[in-house]
């Protein structure tokens, strides 16, 4: 990227101190704060009133992904001074799934009863330099073992396989796995995490995070909105442990986004297409998902159909800076192109891979209001919530700390819109 200006990261810093990172969620979801920005004006609220800031006939866009129980505890086999192997007596080692190799569609790969290959962090990897980790998985009857394939940056592809066919990797996870709450919040998983760190609608199995502003939302907010003649829709973006990496260079246009799956039901595009002007993001997930909608719709036009008939569908983290080809889409005609390159395969979902990087100079073509939590200093969050309200974030996050906000992943909520 040539002639970009530069992004200093440390200019997106503020003072966090760990008193106001919530570390559990209020004990009714609804009831979290609620920060409303409009215009340079910042106001506060209840969430369970969310509604009152959100035009009739708007479309509200969440995240259906459901976190996997994906933090795996294995202990290394010793050997005693007979010769004979000892289970569970060596080297803890934990395997924690990130995307799966091999099934690599989530749902095919969750549901496998013969094996499958995931994409893993491994902590203790020293300890674990050959041959198989075993693991009885005594509530199905079974044992799970874990075989380290190869290397793939700082993570390695795992292969597991246990014996009985009758059992999917889905079952195995949810009999053993952890579910993996965030680093930051300094704390073990608990067995109320499971409810608590899920969203309200969430079904489709993928995430190792949570899409965390749904989770302020309960049955009673959704059908609120719905008297008030607010639709809801639903896109599928499982989150990857990437959304926590710190931004590490001073400028972040230099930052490695990471790559994640995305699925919008053709219904859905359809939906996108006549709301256009009133779509509502719930969560930067959405938010992401629903951008890279437009730069996929772009490449349609643009390469033609033909091309992605076989072909993976991908937009790179600087796709949409530095166009200097001269062409300008509408979003209706992006979207079209999408609905149009369904019908002409043949498929009711969009399938594609998206690294887009929401930064300050981004132009939104989709989402006009969003609703977010208060997320990390430096983070690429961060960049996307400037961008989205003009660079104004500071006036929203000196607010949230002046008036005791809780933040992060169980923190409070906030709906923006778009400067």
């Amino acid at each position: 990227m040539e002639n970009v200006q530069p992004i200093y990261i440390a200019d997106y810093n503020y003072p966090l101190p760990d008193e106001r990172i919530a570390k559990y969620p209020l004990a009714e979801r609804d009831h979290s704060k609620l920060l409303v920005y409009r215009n340079g004006r910042v106001s506060e609220d209840r969430f369970y009133n969310v509604g009152d800031y959100i035009a009739s006939g708007s479309l509200l866009i969440y995240n259906n992904t459901r976190v996997i129980q994906a933090r795996l505890e294995f202990h290394k086999q010793s050997v005693s001074a007979d010769g004979n192997a000892a289970p569970l007596q060596g080297a803890r080692i934990e395997v924690f799934c990130l995307e799966p190799l091999t099934p690599h569609d989530y749902q095919l790969s969750l549901s496998s009863t013969a094996g499958c290959t995931w994409k893993c962090m491994v902590g203790n990897a020293k300890k674990w330099k050959s041959g198989s980790l075993n693991l009885k998985v005594d509530p199905l009857g079974i044992t799970l073992g874990a075989y380290k394939e190869q290397t793939l940056g700082n993570a390695y592809a795992v292969r597991f396989e246990w014996d009985d066919t009758r059992v999917s990797f889905a079952e195995i996870l949810d009999a053993i796995g952890e579910l993996p709450i965030p680093p930051y919040l300094n704390r073990k998983t608990e067995e109320s995490d499971k409810t608590t760190y899920q969203t309200v609608y969430s079904r489709i199995k993928g995430s190792v995070a949570a899409p965390t502003a749904g989770l302020h939302f309960t049955e009673q907010v959704l059908e609120n909105l719905r008297q008030r003649g607010i639709v809801t829709d639903e896109v599928t973006l499982h989150v990857g442990a990437g959304t926590f990496l710190p931004v590490k260079t001073a400028d972040a246009n230099l930052h490695t986004m990471h790559t994640e799956i995305i699925a919008v039901p053709r219904t859905t595009i359809a939906h996108i297409l006549t709301g256009l002007g009133r779509i509502v993001a719930v969560g930067t997930t959405s938010m992401r998902t629903l951008e890279s909608l437009y730069w996929i719709g772009r490449q349609l036009q643009k390469a033609g159909i033909s091309k992605y008939q076989d072909a993976e569908i991908h937009v790179n983290q600087f796709e949409p800076y530095g166009q200097t080809d001269g062409g300008v889409l509408t979003p209706r005609e992006a979207l079209q192109a999408i609905l149009d390159y369904l019908d002409s395969t043949g498929q009711d979902t969009l399938h594609a891979e998206t690294q887009i990087m929401i930064k300050p100079g981004y132009t939104f073509h989709v989402v006009d209001q969003l609703i977010t939590n208060f997320h990390q200093p430096q983070s690429t969050l961060l960049l996307l919530v400037s961008a989205f309200v003009g660079g104004d974030w500071r006036t929203i996050y000196d607010y949230a700390l002046a008036h005791d906000f809780r933040f992060l992943s169980y923190g409070d909520s906030s709906i923006l819109t778009k400067a």
